[in-house]
Formats: C-alpha cells, sequence, structure tokens
C-alpha cells in the first residue's frame, strides 16, 4: 500500500532539518548493516500512532535578490508541493511573518493540498506569544507551536498531520491486479521495456537520462491476468542528483515501490553490476517486495561459451543480499524473452503471497531441527515449540521458542533455506520473528 507522503517546506533556516531529525530520530533505527539500503538524508521512513509514512526535507524557498522567485526555486517548491499529500510549513516565530512566508503560503494555497502550519523555535514553554497570532494572516488555519531543538509540540503537530492522510484504499491482495514496478538507474530501459509490452510509446523514450520524471500508471490485460505497470524516474547517486525536481522524482520512485506487488529491477547488460543497482534493489528487498533482476540490452552483448552463466554469478554476487531473486536476460528493444518476463512475474507474484498451512510449516521445521540440532550457550539449547505464518507479502514467519537469545543468525538462515527448499519462495524475501512462549 502507497505510504502517504509529507514534506516539510518553508524558507531557509527557519528549522526544516532540525524537524526533520527530530521526527525521524525518535520514530525510526537506521540498519548500516543491511546489504543495499540507502536512506538519502532528504527523505525517510517515519511513523506516528500507528501511521506510517515518508518523511521528506526540502531545501530553503526564499526570494532573490530581485525580490521575486526564481524560475528554479518555484520549479524547487512546485516539486516538493507535487510530490506530497500532505504539508508541513515550517516558519520562525521569533522573526514573525516575512515576505518569503507570505508568498510560500501563496503557493501552498493554490496547491489545494492539506497544509500544516508550524511556528518554530517556540523554546520557552508557557503562555504563547502574541507574534504567534500574526500567522493567521497567512490563510492557511491555526499555527503549531513547536521547538524543533527541544521536541516540544511535535505531537501535536504529528497528530494533526496524520488527520489529512488520504483514506486507505482496500488491502491490495482482494484486486486480482499485479502492480509492478519498473526501476533501475536513468537511460536503463525501462520506459522501452513498458513501450514494448504496449506496442506504441505510452511513455516517452530519449537517450537522455532522467526523461520520466513521475511514476507513470498503465493498465495491461496479458491472457487472464491484469497488471498495473508503474514506469519510474531514474535514480542515480545522490552526488549526481543536481536538480532539486530530479531529487524528488527519486521519491516518487520509492513511493512506486511501496505499491507494487513486483518490482523488476533492470540493470544494464553493458555496465553491469553498479552499487547504485544494489542500493535500488536494497529498498525493494528492505520493503519485502517480489523481485526480478531484469538485464537488459542483451543483444548488444557478444555472446560466448557460458558468458549467460557467468554473467549470472556476476549479477548474484553483487546482489547477494538477495539470492532469492531470479535472474533474466531481455531486450527491451529487440523483444526478447520479454513475453517469458509475464510468466515470472506471475509467479513471483504467487510466491510473495504465497500460505503455508501451520500443520506443514512446523512439519518442515521438525525435520529441519532433526537434521541440525539447535544452537546452545552456556548449557541452554535452543528450542522451537511451533511455528506459524501470520501474514503474506512478504511471508512472515513466527517462531515461539523457550529463549530468543539463543536463536542465532545463522540457524535462522539455515531454517530458511529449509523453507525455500520445500516450498520455493522463488523471488520473495522472507521475513521472520522471534517470540518467547512458556511452555
Amino acid at each position: 500500500m502507497k505510504k502517504p507522503i509529507v514534506a516539510i517546506v518553508g524558507r531557509p533556516n527557519v528549522g526544516k532539518s532540525t524537524l526533520f531529525n527530530k521526527i525521524v530520530g525518535k520514530r525510526i533505527s537506521i540498519v548500516d548493516d543491511t546489504p543495499g539500503v540507502t536512506r538519502d538524508r532528504i527523505y525517510s521512513d517515519s511513523s506516528w500512532s500507528g501511521k506510517n509514512f515518508v518523511l521528506i526535507d526540502t531545501g530553503g524557498i526564499e526570494r532573490d535578490s530581485k525580490e521575486q522567485f526564481s524560475h528554479q526555486i518555484i520549479s524547487q517548491a512546485q516539486a516538493a508541493i507535487d510530490s506530497a499529500d500532505v504539508i508541513v510549513f515550517v516558519s520562525d516565530i521569533r522573526e514573525g511573518v516575512t515576505s518569503s512566508d507570505k508568498d510560500v503560503a501563496l503557493l501552498l494555497q493554490k496547491s489545494g493540498k492539506p497544509v500544516v502550519l508550524s511556528c518554530n523555535k517556540a523554546d520557552t514553554p508557557g503562555k504563547p506569544p502574541v507574534e504567534m497570532y500574526d500567522f493567521y494572516s497567512l490563510g492557511l488555519g491555526e499555527p503549531y507551536l513547536v521547538s524543533a531543538i527541544h521536541g516540544m509540540g511535535i505531537g501535536d503537530l504529528l497528530d494533526e498531520v496524520i488527520r489529512h492522510f488520504p483514506e486507505e484504499v482496500a488491502d491490495e491482495q482482494e484486486d486480482d491486479t499485479i502492480n509492478v514496478a519498473v526501476i533501475g538507474k536513468p537511460n536503463v530501459g525501462k520506459s522501452s521495456l513498458i513501450n514494448y509490452i504496449l506496442g506504441h510509446e505510452r511513455v516517452i523514450v530519449s537517450e537522455t537520462a532522467g526523461t520520466t520524471r513521475d511514476a507513470i500508471d498503465t493498465y495491461y490485460t496479458h491472457g487472464d491476468d491484469k497488471y498495473l505497470f508503474i514506469d519510474t524516474a531514474g535514480m542515480r547517486k545522490r552526488g549526481k542528483i543536481d536538480d532539486n525536481i530530479e531529487r524528488y522524482s527519486v521519491i516518487r520512485s520509492l513511493s512506486a515501490v511501496d505499491r507494487a506487488n513486483v518490482v523488476i529491477i533492470m540493470i544494464d547488460a553493458n555496465e553491469g553490476v553498479t552499487e547504485q543497482d544494489t542500493k535500488i534493489a536494497g529498498y525493494a528487498h528492505e520493503n519485502g517486495k517480489g523481485c526480478i533482476i531484469a538485464v537488459n540490452k542483451w543483444d548488444q552483448i557478444e555472446k560466448e561459451t557460458q558468458t549467460m552463466d557467468n554473467f549470472r554469478l556476476n549479477v548474484q554476487k553483487g546482489f547477494s543480499f538477495m539470492m532469492y531473486a531470479p535472474v533474466m536476460f531481455i531486450s527491451a528493444k529487440t523483444g526478447q524473452r520479454v513475453e517469458k518476463l509475464f510468466d515470472m512475474i506471475k509467479h513471483v507474484a504467487d510466491q510473495n503471497s504465497m500460505r503455508i498451512t501451520t500443520g506443514m510449516l512446523n512439519d518442515v521445521i521438525n525435520e529441519a531441527v532433526a537434521r541440525v540440532q539447535p544452537p546452545s550457550d552456556k548449557g541452554r539449547r535452543l528450542k522451537i515449540y511451533y511455528a506459524t505464518q501470520p501474514s503474506t507479502r512478504p511471508p512472515t514467519f513466527v517462531f515461539f521458542v523457550n529463549e530468543k537469545k539463543l536463536m542465532h543468525f545463522s540457524y535462522l538462515r539455515y531454517l530458511e533455506n529449509r523453507l525455500r527448499e520445500t516450498f520455493g519462495f522463488e523471488g520473495t524475501p522472507i521475513r521472520f520473528i522471534t517470540r518467547e512462549s512458556a511452555q
């Protein structure tokens, strides 16, 4: 399900990044040792009162020396506004309402998006300062006093933010349409693939990297199966993202992954696996999506004996954290193996939503335990009482054990391998939860 996007906007030096860091720092734990996971400072997953969302930190918006907004600044502001479901407009209570505040407020009013007005740097508890009442003149409703540096008032602010979230749509599992996000670096052939599938140029194709700015939805029927293909803007390394609009297109691409059942990770056969490819794949892996690695432009590669096998080994080495993902060699230009891609999409979607009965699951776990004894520590041996599968997309399993600390990651990996050998789970990550149970 698509996560709502919350953008923090305002002029420079009002505390936008401090507010961003305070919300993010209290609400999520960034894991650095997960391979392929990238979190640019401009965005991060966050949550409040059980509601998950993507938080965007934007650059400062202000008038230039000619006392008017430059085209670039307007474009930057509009890109953030267009990306967001809710906007937090940050101002400085100590400086009062400025001309730049008024200009930004006018942009936000024209957008029609929900806006929550935040008056930052209200660092002294007690009676609201009289300056607060001037902010009603912006026409954005009630101002919320916060101190981003001290964390005061942020709870009330977030309560108001989540109140404006779009209503949750029915769970995608109730719909038989398979949502497919096509992601990858710029100019890798994402739009060409979708155009070949559709048989016409639904998506603009250009040699200029980054032509696609937004995620583009296209419905398609193949046999009895219905698909929603989401073409996304290419994701570059952060150092190469000079255009702020392109930075926000990355946010929309990540949002497209959130909406997808299956993610096609496209790489260029001429370049092989790059660091940025692994980061893009890492986001899909981290979010539990079914994944297919599509090596595009395979028609341009000179073939020798075992060329494909050797390339596959290199791909699997680069994506070592997602060995479960099938690797396909295609040409979006000629259509080579594109038809087979449909079969794999359907297969991976089924694997990602597979549910195992409790009886069958425990039979496999018991057999695995009988083959390889669980680990022990200081005379205490791990005991797995039973296992259940509470959810799918991705398949998630809960092990009830005597002591959680005895469940070593290597033994968990062994159990994962046994499950994959028995049931498949091709193209999908598997999640495990260990809970202690008194028996």
